[in-house]
């Protein structure tokens, strides 16, 4: 694998927030920051690497509250699914809801399904995957057979879909009919919890 993809458990709920690099490159992704902006700046300066974007699967507190100051400090775009905008900015984000002030950001590009982007040099394919919200969605590397999963996909578990715009049958859909399609020899990064692969997932679902 030429990725270089290091974790960061942050906030309250202990979410995952990655920095990802090409190996020997400076240049970083960060994929849902979602708390501790101080602590993500220190470890990208440890670590000698310089943010050009924040990719976000979902708009939920959880996984957004650094995305102001860090976006602020490196002068960098946020990229979101389009569908999720209203969560990223209104009430649905559940940041009041779990005690927090009300967060609201806007993403300075909103991408589409099966839409292509290159970032800090890394191809991701986007793939929505609605059901833990309803612009929830994957970030995929496929030369590198590498997902970052947020709340859709767990180590042999899934999101909530209890909360606004959540639904258990679209996350279903979400995971068997794109997700569990992909090698089984995909990693897995999710927002929450340890790493999977595709192949450990389907024996879960035994539909592969």
């Amino acid at each position: 694998m030429s990725l270089e993809i290091k974790r960061l458990t942050v906030g309250p709920v202990m979410t995952n927030c990655y920095v990802v690099n090409l190996k020997g490159s400076e240049e970083a992704v960060i994929v849902d920051p979602g708390d501790d902006a101080y602590k993500i700046e220190l470890k990208l300066n440890e670590w000698k690497l310089k943010p050009v974007a924040i990719l976000l699967t979902h708009g939920h507190f959880d996984h957004i509250r650094a995305v102001s100051k860090l976006k602020e400090h490196y002068g960098i775009k946020v990229y979101a699914l389009d569908k999720e905008k209203e969560i990223l900015n209104s009430e649905l984000n559940l940041s009041r809801a779990f005690g927090f002030e009300m967060i609201s950001i806007e993403a300075d590009v909103y991408l589409s399904d099966n839409q292509m982007i290159n970032v800090a040099g890394i191809d991701f394919k986007v793939l929505h995957t609605p059901g833990h919200t309803i612009g929830s969605c994957c970030y995929y590397a496929e030369s590198e057979k590498v997902l970052f999963s947020g709340d859709t996909l767990f180590f042999h578990s899934h999101g909530r879909t209890d909360f606004p715009t959540g639904s258990q049958s679209a996350i279903i859909r979400s995971i068997t009919g794109k997700l569990l399609t992909l090698d089984e020899d995909v990693m897995v990064y999710p927002g929450h919890e340890e790493e999977t692969t595709i192949g450990s997932e389907r024996m879960l679902y035994d539909i592969y």
